[in-house]
């Protein structure tokens, strides 16, 4: 079968890693069209759009996409485009494997969780208020006339808007993939205890979803600040994930932390109809054009893809690789060693090859 795919390299590191995830995808063979588009920072110095109606277009037409990692500024200047292009697509799920691969830096070397991430509401919504802008002050004119609680004049204000058709498609989602991936139990991730009526209503949606599983899909909750701590002591006792869109961010940086870091880190946005694979980390433009970063979170990123289109087997091969490198431990990027500063780290493309030969022997 032959598939036309979106590559969008991205910026700093993005078009490292991705070319070395590339490496490793056409060490099977298959029939690939890549079409490489850009986004971000590097359309923007090229005098262009952020998110170019070419690279729309090319996303529309092929379904399917691997991005590599786009540079957001902290605090200003424009929004995070890895979240216009979930919007703009309604990728509602965010799907994030937690999994240790032998990592010599991972705190457990048997966690293997799933985070179901609600990748469209919530306070990544972006719906804001500047400071001391006149319309944030009509918005605070409002709040403190209908509600108990008030707001301090001169204040920013983000809304967090969480609707039960989103909650429950997300839990939806999650028991669907517990049942065809043979996963046993469901922990949706609130604080409801504060926020009754956003993630009230989230749990609540679950809530209801889960019922209708519950013979085959065991399902709880738990607080996000709860499942923190007992995240760092018994990861083990956790299956799958559901979480609202901020926590679920956050947790799965936790998660990759136990694991042995981002570098580990794949993700995958799905839609109806559209999916993009991407890495959960950033684009480290520090590191850029060094040949020094680790590719796996890209390359696990395209095992995903694989296995989204349908190409299991191959997927099965290519995180198997991956995870033979990595316990062999002779070609590993500086991340994964002990000593971050070990003269024998290897490097971004090197890395690629080595999971390359392992395929082959596969």
């Amino acid at each position: 079968m032959s598939y036309n795919i979106t590559v969008i390299p991205g910026d700093g590191i993005g078009p490292e890693v991705v070319k070395a995830a590339l490496t490793c995808v056409d060490a099977f063979g298959l029939d690939i069209k890549w079409e490489e588009r850009i986004a971000g920072k590097t359309s923007l110095e090229q005098g262009g759009e952020l998110l170019p109606k070419e690279t729309i277009e090319s996303i529309e037409k092929n379904k399917i996409a691997l991005k590599g990692p786009i540079t957001t500024p902290v605090g200003s200047g424009f929004r995070s485009i890895n979240v216009a292009i979930r919007q703009f697509f309604d990728l509602y799920v965010c799907l994030r494997p937690i999994k240790a691969f032998n990592s010599p830096k991972a705190l457990y070397k048997d966690i293997d969780l799933i985070i179901v991430r609600e990748n469209t509401e919530d306070l990544y919504a972006g719906v804001e208020f500047k400071e001391k802008d006149s319309d944030t002050d009509k918005l605070l004119e409002i709040i403190n006339k209908t509600s108990e609680k008030k707001v301090r004049p001169g204040s920013a204000v983000s809304i967090k808007p969480i609707s039960r058709s989103a909650s429950e498609r997300i839990a939806k989602f999650a028991f669907e993939y517990a049942l065809r991936n043979n996963r046993k139990k469901i922990s949706c991730i609130h604080k409801a205890n504060i926020m009754k009526y956003s993630d009230g209503l989230f749990l609540d949606s679950f809530t209801q979803v889960a019922q209708k599983y519950q013979a085959k899909v065991e399902s709880n909750d738990v607080i996000v600040d709860n499942l923190a701590m007992q995240l760092i002591q018994r990861p083990q006792n956790f299956d799958m994930l559901v979480l609202p869109n901020l926590y679920g961010d956050i947790i799965s940086d936790l998660g990759a932390g136990l694991v042995g870091g981002l570098g580990l880190a794949a993700g995958a946005n799905i839609g109806e109809k559209i999916a993009v694979f991407e890495p959960t980390h950033g684009s480290a433009p520090r590191h850029a054009g060094k040949n020094k970063v680790n590719p796996a979170a890209t390359i696990l990123s395209a095992a995903l893809m694989l296995k989204h289109l349908g190409e299991g087997e191959k997927a099965v091969k290519l995180e198997t690789a991956v995870a033979e490198v990595i316990k062999e431990g002779k070609v590993l990027t500086y991340d994964l060693k002990l000593n971050r500063d070990d003269r024998t780290a290897a490097g971004t493309q090197e890395f690629a090859e080595a999971v390359v030969e392992k395929i082959k022997n596969l």
